[in-house]
C-alpha cells in the first residue's frame, strides 16, 4: 500500500466547510436507509443496548472511524453491527464522495464490494451446486472446463480453488490490457501453476474467475443471473448486484479515476468510476466475474451474515444446509500451512486483520480491496460489516487497521466476560440463561421436546423444565431423560415416568431404547438439550445428544443445545483416539478421552464429521473462556451424576473413569468416588509407593482401605490408593489412569484384568504396549500427534475464546 498522498487531505480541507453543513444531513440520511436486518424498534443510526451489550464500548466505534477520517485514511464509511437478532449499530460517517463535489455518506450507500464477491456470490453459488450433487469438491477442474489440465494443472480440484491452494498465481498481469470474459477464461486455461496443488496458500483471483465460469457452465445461466435468482432474490438482498443500473448511480460510492481497461488508475484521460467495478480484471471482463464486481449495501450484507450465522436459513428461506455452512467455515487448508482458510472464507490468515483481537478462531470473514469487509462470529452470534471506498479519490486510503479496530470494539461490546484472576470467579451465563434473557428466541411458537436432568437449571435455580413449561409462547410437550434419570439419582436402567410438577411424560433414553423413537418425536418441531457434560469421551450424555440429533434429522426436527461449561476446562486435550471396535454408547466418536469441548461444540463437530445434517442451533454461553475450570465460572455446581459430586472428582474422572471397566473399584458407593481405586487383592502400600516414585505432575497417592456399598466389590474390604490432586493445571488425568493400569498389571498380573480397560480407554494399542513393558510415559507421548490433529479438526467449531 502506498503512503497517503497530500491530494486526499487537500480535498478534505476544501470540502470541510461543506461537510460541516451537511453533518445534520448525514445523520438524517443515516436514519432513512433500508436496514433490512434492524427491527423497527432499533433505529439504525444509533447504538442500542441489548442485554449484556456495553453501549459505551460500542460507542467508541464512532471515535475510531471519525479519527481515521480526520487523518485522511478514508473519506467515509458505513458500519453495521448485528448481534443475536438485533442491529446494535448502523451508522454512516463522513462523505460518500469528495470529487467532483462532496456528498454525505448514507447508510443505504451502495459500495463496490470487491473481493467480498468471492464469498457472498461465488463460493455460495458453488456450494449450492455441491448440495445439489452437480459439483463435487474433489472433482478436478478439467471435468467442468475442458482444456484446463494443460501445463500441469490436471490435479487441481474445486476444493483447491475455494481454499486458495491451487498453486495458481494471484492474478493476471494488471498492465496487460484485454477485453472480454472469454479472453480471461482462455488465459486461465493457459495458466502455468507457480506452486503444487494443496501444498501452499496463494490468494488468487484466478481461482475465483475459474469458479465463476464453472457456476455458469454447470447451471446453464450466467453467474450474475444465478446469484440474483438463487441468492439475492430469496434473501431480499435487493441492493446487491453486478453492474448497477445508471438509475442507482447516485447512491453508489465512487472509487477512483481509471481508464475503461487500463491500469494503473489516475491517468490524465481517466474518469471517476461510479457503478463500474474498480478491479481491473473484473472491469476487462465486463463487470461480472467470480472474484470481484459485486456491489451492495451494509443492510444486504447483514442479511447475508445473519443467514450464515443461522446455519444457512433466514426468514423461512433455506439457502444452504447447516452442514454446508460448517464445511465452508472450517479449515480447508492443510494443517502444515500457517494460513487457515475455509472454502472461500478467511478464518485466520495473513489477510484476516479485520477479525480484530477478540473474536474467536471459530469466527470467519473476508475483506475487499476497495475498503470493505465482513466478519461473522458464531460464538457470540455477531456480524460486523464495514464498508468504505478508501480508494476514493486517488487510491491512497488505508483502512487495514481501522477494520480490525472496529471488529475489536464490536467484540468487546457484545462479550460479557470479566474473568479477573484465576483465583477469582467469572460471570458466566449458561445457554439457558441466555435463552431466558433473549425471550426464548427461536423456540417461540414451537412444539418442544426437552432432554434434561437435574443439571438443567438457570442461574437463579429454576429448572429448565419449569422455565419452558411456564414460557407463554413455548409449547413444551415432552421430556426425555439420559443416563441416571431426570433427577440424576439412578445408577441403573431408567424407566419412563411422569413429571409430577408438569404432568408431562418423561421418555427414558437409558432404558429399553437409547434413541428417540418415531412415536416419542411425533408432533414436535424441535428438540432442546440442556445437560451438564463431564468433559470425558465416555460420559454418555454426548452420545445421547448425538442419538437425538440423528433421530431429529431423520424426521426433519431442529435441535437446540443450551450450552454449559466443560467442567475441567476447554484447553486441555489428552488421551488416545477411539478404536473402531469399541465405538458405541460410551464412545460415539473417535476423539481423545479428554476432548476439551463443551457439549454445544461437540454437537457442531458431530453434525459435521458424522454428516448428521440436522438443523442445529447452539445457544452459547456468555462469559465462559476455555481456560476456566467449573469453580471459576460463578455457576452453581450440580452433580451431573450420582458419583461425580465435586469439581475435584471431575478433574480425575477422565483417567480413573478410563480404567473403570476393569475389575477394580473406583470408589462408587463411597464418599469419594473417582478419588480412590482398589480391590480386595491390591497391596495399597506397595501401589502408592510405586506410583509416587513415578513422579507424576500435579498428583500424589497414599494407601487406603474402603468398603464400597455399591457397584464393584460392594460390601467387600478393598485396599488401594487415594489420589490427591496437588496442582490440577499440571494434572494429566488420562496419564494417571494409564500409570495406575500399568502399575496394577506389573504388581498384580494374575489378578488384574487389563484387557477390560479397552472399552473406555479406547485403545488396544496402549494396553498391548503395557503388556510389552513399555514405559507409560512413552505410551502417553505417542498420543500427542492425535491430540494435535484433534485440536486442528475442531478449531472451526469452537465457540469460545482461550
Amino acid at each position: 500500500m502506498r503512503s497517503r498522498s497530500g491530494a486526499l487531505k487537500l480535498h478534505r480541507v476544501q470540502s470541510f466547510a461543506l461537510f460541516l453543513a451537511v453533518v445534520a444531513t448525514v445523520a438524517a440520511a443515516a436514519g432513512q436507509g433500508r436496514s433490512l436486518s434492524a427491527p423497527a424498534s432499533s433505529p439504525p443510526a444509533q447504538a442500542v443496548s441489548s442485554g449484556a451489550v456495553d453501549p459505551v464500548t460500542l460507542g467508541r466505534i464512532d471515535e475510531a472511524v471519525e479519527r481515521a477520517i480526520e487523518d485522511g485514511d478514508l473519506p467515509g464509511a458505513v458500519v453495521l453491527v448485528w448481534h443475536r437478532g438485533r442491529t446494535l449499530l448502523h451508522k454512516a460517517y463522513g462523505l460518500r464522495s469528495i470529487v467532483p463535489v462532496p456528498e454525505a455518506m448514507t447508510v443505504d450507500t451502495v459500495f463496490d464490494l470487491a473481493s467480498l464477491t468471492k464469498v457472498v456470490a461465488t463460493a455460495t453459488a458453488v456450494m449450492m451446486l455441491v448440495e445439489e450433487g452437480r459439483i463435487r469438491l474433489r472433482d478436478r477442474v478439467d471435468v467442468y472446463l475442458p482444456g484446463f489440465s494443460r501445463h500441469d494443472k490436471a490435479l487441481i480440484t474445486i476444493e483447491h480453488l475455494l481454499a486458495h491452494v491451487s498453486g495458481l498465481r494471484p492474478d493476471f498481469p494488471l498492465d496487460d490490457e484485454f477485453s472480454g470474459a472469454d479472453v480471461a477464461i482462455e488465459r486461465a486455461l493457459d495458466e502455468r501453476p507457480v506452486g503444487t496443488p494443496g501444498e501452499e496458500f496463494i490468494y488468487s483471483d484466478i481461482n475465483f474467475i475459474v469458479l465463476g465460469e464453472i457456476v455458469a457452465r454447470v447451471s446453464g445461466v450466467s453467474l450474475d443471473t444465478f446469484v440474483r435468482q438463487r441468492i439475492f432474490g430469496p434473501l431480499g438482498m435487493d441492493d446487491t448486484m453486478f453492474v448497477p443500473p445508471e438509475s442507482e448511480e447516485g447512491r453508489v460510492a465512487p472509487t477512483e479515476a481509471c481508464r475503461p481497461i487500463g491500469w494503473p488508475c489516475g491517468q490524465p484521460d481517466a474518469s471517476m468510476l461510479r457503478g463500474r467495478v474498480h478491479d481491473p480484471t473484473a472491469r476487462r471482463m465486463g463487470g461480472v466475474a467470480g472474484h470481484a464486481g459485486l456491489f451492495g449495501t451494509s443492510s444486504d450484507l447483514a442479511r447475508f451474515g445473519e443467514m450464515m450465522l443461522a446455519g444457512g436459513s433466514l426468514g423461512g428461506v433455506r439457502l444452504l444446509s447447516p452442514a454446508t455452512v460448517a464445511r465452508m467455515t472450517r479449515r480447508a487448508t492443510p494443517a502444515r500451512i500457517g494460513d487457515v482458510r475455509g472454502l472461500g472464507w478467511d478464518i485466520d490468515s495473513r489477510f484476516s486483520s479485520n477479525r480484530g483481537d477478540l473474536f474467536s478462531i471459530g469466527s470467519y470473514g473476508h475483506t475487499g480491496f476497495t475498503g470493505t469487509s465482513i466478519w461473522l462470529d458464531p460464538a457470540t452470534q455477531t456480524a460486523v460489516v464495514f464498508l468504505s471506498n478508501r480508494v476514493h479519490p486517488d487510491g491512497d486510503g488505508n483502512v487495514t487497521a481501522l477494520r480490525g479496530r472496529v471488529a475489536t470494539l464490536a467484540a468487546a461490546a457484545v462479550s460479557r466476560v470479566d474473568v479477573g484472576s484465576r483465583t477469582g470467579s467469572a460471570d458466566v451465563l449458561t445457554g439457558v440463561d441466555s435463552l431466558e434473557r433473549d425471550r426464548f428466541g427461536t423456540l417461540v411458537g414451537q412444539r418442544v421436546g426437552l432432554v434434561t436432568n437435574q443439571t438443567g437449571r438457570t442461574r437463579s435455580g429454576v429448572s429448565t423444565i419449569d422455565l419452558l413449561h411456564r414460557a407463554p409462547d413455548v409449547d413444551l410437550r415432552r421430556l426425555f431423560s439420559p443416563e441416571h434419570g431426570i433427577r440424576g439419582e439412578l445408577d441403573t436402567q431408567v424407566a419412563d415416568d411422569i413429571d409430577p410438577a408438569t404432568g408431562l411424560t418423561i421418555h427414558s433414553l437409558y432404558g429399553t431404547t437409547r434413541r428417540p423413537t418415531t412415536a416419542m418425536l411425533e408432533g414436535l418441531d424441535v428438540m432442546v438439550i440442556d445437560l451438564q457434560d463431564a468433559g470425558a469421551r465416555f460420559y454418555t450424555y454426548a452420545t445421547t445428544m448425538a442419538y437425538v440429533m440423528e433421530a431429529a434429522a431423520d424426521r426433519g426436527l431442529r435441535v437446540v443445545v443450551l450450552d454449559r461449561p466443560n467442567p475441567v476446562n476447554g484447553v486441555a486435550v489428552e488421551g488416545p483416539g477411539l478404536d473402531d471396535s469399541v465405538q458405541g454408547f460410551t464412545g460415539y466418536h473417535s476423539m481423545p478421552v479428554r476432548h476439551g469441548l463443551t457439549l454445544g461444540e461437540l454437537a457442531r463437530v458431530f453434525n459435521d464429521e458424522r454428516e448428521i445434517g440436522v438443523g442445529l442451533d447452539v445457544v452459547a454461553m456468555e462469559g465462559w473462556q476455555r481456560g476456566l475450570w467449573f469453580d471459576e465460572t460463578g455457576v452453581t455446581w450440580v452433580s451431573p451424576s450420582p458419583n461425580l459430586r465435586t469439581v475435584g472428582q471431575a478433574a480425575l474422572y477422565p483417567g480413573i473413569g478410563a480404567i473403570e471397566g476393569t475389575n477394580i473399584s473406583v470408589g462408587r458407593g463411597t464418599d469419594t468416588p473417582f478419588e480412590q481405586i482398589g480391590a480386595p487383592w491390591v497391596d495399597g502400600v506397595r501401589l502408592s509407593r510405586f506410583l509416587n516414585d513415578r513422579g507424576l505432575g500435579g498428583v500424589r497417592f497414599y494407601p487406603v482401605e474402603f468398603r464400597p456399598t455399591s457397584s464393584a466389590f460392594a460390601h467387600e474390604l478393598c485396599r488401594g490408593v487415594h489420589v490427591i490432586v496437588t496442582n490440577r493445571d499440571a494434572l494429566r488425568p488420562v496419564r494417571v489412569g494409564l500409570e495406575i493400569a500399568a502399575a496394577l498389571h506389573r504388581l498384580h498380573p494374575s489378578e488384574f484384568d487389563l484387557d477390560a480397560a479397552v472399552r473406555l480407554l479406547g485403545s488396544q494399542d496402549a494396553l498391548d504396549r503395557i503388556k510389552a513393558g513399555d514405559d507409560p510415559a512413552d505410551i502417553a507421548a505417542s498420543w500427542s500427534q492425535g491430540e494435535r490433529e484433534w485440536r486442528g479438526r475442531v478449531a472451526p467449531f469452537l465457540l469460545y475464546e482461550p
